[in-house]
């Protein structure tokens, strides 16, 4: 049941950060899906215990971890468009 919460959330953090970056139409549901989770991960387990905020993969869905999960999910979609691109938007 986790995962697919998990899944969930990650597919709405990165829908959100394929907005705030302005890529939403470039970009497929899929790839939306991995960004928000793979950022979620990345920011969740190297940054929330450095501010001592909670971790979604542990189930903590506070704001503090939502919002430290989404802004992970954006800067690795700039990492992601700055490969397929050349260039950061």
């Amino acid at each position: 049941m986790g995962l697919i919460i998990l899944i969930i959330v990650g597919g709405i953090l990165g829908w959100l950060a394929s907005i705030v970056m302005r890529t939403d139409a470039n970009q497929g549901v899929f790839l939306n899906v991995v960004v928000g989770i793979v950022g979620a991960l990345l920011a969740g387990f190297i940054l929330n215990p450095l501010i001592g905020g909670g971790n979604i993969m542990s189930g903590d869905f506070s704001a503090s971890a939502l919002l430290v999960s989404f802004i992970g999910a954006v800067v690795l979609l700039a990492i992601v468009n700055l490969f397929r691109r050349g260039a950061a938007r």
